[in-house]
């Protein structure tokens, strides 16, 4: 016999309340429309599409479905190879202009020479941008795309004033050497020695009529000569270095529109 009380006994004997089922949020499971019609699964669809229609067709014209395997493999490989080249790190709603994807497309080439790329980084306290900053052998770049009317030229007066038609562009030279500055500053002063970020402005649209020119201590270029113009110098950070810079510029300059 138990000692406990009677009434005791029967509370403990009665199963706990349960808890309301309001107070559990109802979870959703994503059909599989849903999931079919994600870039990623529609990206794998396509391959598949184009494999097999590459595949049925070729093995169809040579009598031989090995053949026509060999083929289907071979287009699932090339097109996976052609988006990874193609493909932006930048999302496309974030893009600020066409003259940017092309930068990008430049300096996705020199990776393979060890170079480093951020992209559409802030700089804190401000609204401005880097659309570019490059970190590699030759040093540290900062580039910024500009996509210009191409029916208005560009001229430069006595070495110091930067027009496009009749619009003065010292404000935009000015902007693109303190956005160099303060990354500059904020990036020596975490590495604990003085690292100079050169700045620059990547025209695209009009004719440049030089291929590069300092003016108020910004080069000026026509876009396609971004690659070139970062590559002609003497090498001048190693390997290592360069990764060091890299954590560091990424840290102390944010992303303009957060983690991608």
């Amino acid at each position: 016999m138990s000692d406990r009380p009677e009434d005791e006994g029967r509370a403990a004997a009665q199963p706990p309340k349960a808890t309301p089922a309001s107070t559990y949020a109802p979870v959703e499971r994503a059909s599989v429309r849903v999931l079919l019609g994600q870039p990623r699964y529609r990206r794998l669809r396509n391959r598949a599409l184009v494999a097999t229609v590459v595949g049925v067709v070729v093995g169809i014209l040579v009598m031989d479905w090995r053949v026509g395997v060999t083929a289907a493999i071979a287009a699932a490989i090339a097109d996976t190879v052609y988006r990874a080249r193609s493909a932006s790190s930048v999302p496309a709603w974030r893009r600020a202009s066409v003259a940017e994807r092309r930068t990008e497309g430049q300096l996705k080439r020199l990776e393979r020479s060890g170079y480093r790329t951020l992209h559409a980084r802030a700089i804190p306290g401000s609204e401005a941008q880097i659309d570019h900053l490059v970190i590699g052998p030759t040093g540290v770049y900062a580039v910024d795309s500009e996509k210009w009317d191409k029916r208005l030229p560009v001229r430069v007066q006595m070495g110091k004033k930067l027009f496009h038609g009749p619009f003065d562009m010292k404000a935009r030279l000015a902007e693109a050497k303190m956005e160099a500055t303060q990354a500059s500053e904020l990036i020596s002063k975490a590495y604990g020695r003085e690292v100079s970020v050169v700045p620059s402005l990547a025209i695209y649209g009009p004719p440049v009529p030089w291929k590069i020119m300092t003016i108020r201590g910004v080069d000026v270029y026509e876009g396609a000569r971004a690659r070139r113009w970062i590559t002609k110098r003497e090498h001048a950070l190693t390997e290592q270095e360069i990764n060091r810079l890299y954590e560091i510029a990424e840290s102390v300059l944010p992303p303009r529109y957060g983690d991608a």
